[in-house]
């Protein structure tokens, strides 16, 4: 059994079916992200698991003890959220120790090591507002630390940072919570974020899960159209009885049974993003910078289909 299982899990509010019997386990350690578009039913996931929500069927087990019918504070889980809610009239030690049930001796450790697990030692003493966005995310995930939980949730860690911090941030979080080998559940809707931070990716859509894997199996090999369509780019190509999806890299330009002409260049370096206009829609085409230029007319050539469906 994993560390983490979600055992068939599903709330409905109304006759709406947020969480739709939703089954994945999770291993010691690792980093699982929930990712889905609005409403696909992640955020809910992530509050049943903290004890926020009551599910209508399904269970919660950590190391198989079941912690469904535990309220959140008995569950042993950290939780930092997507606005951190961190004090601004109080220092970054004591921000961390808000909610501590700790005194004396044993207090200042669980400070000083939450605080050295998110590489923001000595700074106990700072005032919250006078750190950058990064910094006060890692000081939210040291309080998250700091009472020693067994799993740690994640909500949109990262959307209050600008896009510029994002990516730094990313690897900065990531690497503080490889070195506590925590095991963590986060949400996001975003893909670079998912496949960055996550060791495992769990695409959710309209409270069911699609697919769990690792980004590339996500890219490479989609079990759904839907994780087909919304994981990475892809063309949707018609033809008589079936509709191919394709990405981008698997066309080529040259020989081939598509026609069109290139009306627009995205440059991404030594490659580009070409758009082709056939006679009743538009592909994309990922292939060198200086391949074709604006205006040509061109064939296209299928190296890959990633999926096929029925028309």
């Amino acid at each position: 059994m994993s560390y983490l299982t979600l055992d068939n899990l599903s709330k409905r509010f109304g006759s709406h079916a947020a969480v739709d019997g939703v089954s994945l386990g999770v291993e010691r350690g690792e980093i699982l992200a929930l990712l889905g578009p609005s409403g696909s039913g992640k955020t809910t996931t992530l509050r049943l698991l903290a004890g926020f929500e009551t599910p209508d069927a399904g269970r919660v087990l950590v190391e198989g003890e079941d912690v469904t019918p535990l309220p959140p504070e008995r569950r042993r889980f950290g939780m930092v959220f997507q606005h951190y809610a961190l004090f601004p009239h109080l220092n970054v030690g004591e921000n961390v120790a808000f909610g501590l049930a700790l005194k004396g001796a044993e207090r200042e450790r669980r400070i000083r090591d939450a605080l050295q697990m998110v590489d923001l030692a000595g700074f106990e003493r700072r005032a919250v507002t006078a750190l950058s966005g990064g910094q006060q995310q890692r000081v939210a995930l040291a309080r998250s630390l700091a009472p020693e939980p067994r799993v740690l949730l994640l909500d949109e860690p990262l959307s209050n940072l600008d896009p510029s911090l994002r990516e730094r941030t990313r690897r900065e979080l990531r690497d503080a919570i490889k070195r506590v080998g925590i095991t963590t559940v986060f949400v996001t809707h975003e893909q670079e974020e998912a496949f960055d931070l996550g060791d495992r990716v769990a695409v959710m859509s309209a409270g069911k899960l699609e697919q769990v894997g690792t980004p590339d199996e996500l890219y490479d090999r989609p079990r759904t159209a839907f994780v087909a369509r919304f994981v990475g780019r892809v063309n949707v190509i018609p033809g008589k009885d079936e509709v191919l999806l394709v990405r981008p890299e698997a066309l080529t330009f040259g020989p081939g049974p598509i026609s069109g002409t290139v009306t627009h260049r995205r440059f991404a370096g030594g490659f580009a993003y070409f758009t082709v206009k056939t006679v009743d829609q538009a592909i994309e085409v990922f292939a060198p910078h200086d391949r074709v230029r604006v205006g040509d007319s061109v064939t296209v050539g299928i190296e890959r289909v990633l999926l096929r469906e029925r028309a």
